[in-house]
């Protein structure tokens, strides 16, 4: 049986973050065909993006504040914050 190393561990963990980051940042850049639609008069309901946003921002500050900043956390969650703020603010705008 292999036996697994922290280094194999960590690189694995490494790995996992940034398809994770990647893949978070893509998921709250779809936010864009929201405030195009917010601002071409067709508004979107503003409470999944502002719930998505409060999310990001608690991740982002929980990544930031650690002793040792987890960036994988903090450049995953705070597209959503910005995106999602500004889904909410579009959606009023019309």
């Amino acid at each position: 049986m292999e036996e697994k190393t922290i280094s194999s561990d960590s690189k694995h963990l490494a790995t996992i973050g940034k398809i994770a980051s990647v893949l978070a940042c893509l998921m709250y850049v779809s936010y864009i065909t929201q405030i195009i639609s917010n601002l071409n008069g067709n508004p979107v309901s503003f409470v999944q993006p502002l719930v998505a946003s409060a999310n990001g921002l608690m991740w982002t500050l929980y990544g930031w504040l650690r002793v040792k900043k987890d960036w994988p956390l903090i450049v995953a969650n705070f597209p959503g914050v910005v995106f999602g703020l500004i889904t909410v603010i579009t959606s009023f705008i019309h």
